[in-house]
């Protein structure tokens, strides 16, 4: 099972940016936690980090030309108003787990919608790190029921 992991504008601060939010781990060591996870869940991890959206629909794209099983996605601000991502994602005929450290719907009213709800599985907020954790959970379960159905 592949899932790909796609890390958003900023994030590549992790650590570094608003530790208050989001704590000060980082994006190498989310990645090496969702990893060892991984490894335990029978599933093989791709992570992509960009500041770039063009670059984040590519590898979108990419994904599809893969045949990802699953994507988890954090896209950061892209997330609350983003169509081209919304629309490379909705290419995807594999579940989509929206993720965020941070509980976006007790911060900025602006941070309240998603532009990518519509076409996820599933939104994870609030949890920090786990957030990832959690989104990976849900991603191969999601996908081992599909398979088993």
């Amino acid at each position: 099972m592949k899932i790909l992991m796609l890390n958003g504008i900023n994030l590549n601060m992790f650590g570094k940016r608003d530790p208050k939010q989001y704590g000060t781990i980082t994006l190498d060591e989310i990645n090496a936690r969702l990893g060892t996870l991984a490894q335990e869940l029978g599933a093989e991890m791709e992570y992509f980090q960009t500041n770039s959206e063009g670059e984040m629909c590519e590898r979108i794209h990419q994904g599809y030309q893969d045949g990802v099983d699953a994507v988890l996605i954090n896209a950061g601000a892209w997330t609350h108003y983003s169509y081209g991502i919304r629309d490379a994602l909705a290419i995807l005929t594999c579940p989509i787990i929206e993720l965020h450290m941070s509980n976006i719907h007790a911060r900025e009213a602006f941070r309240h919608v998603s532009v990518f709800a519509e076409i996820a599985k599933g939104q994870i907020c609030g949890f920090g790190v786990d957030s990832y954790l959690l989104a990976l959970r849900a991603a191969v379960s999601s996908v081992s029921a599909a398979k088993a159905a």
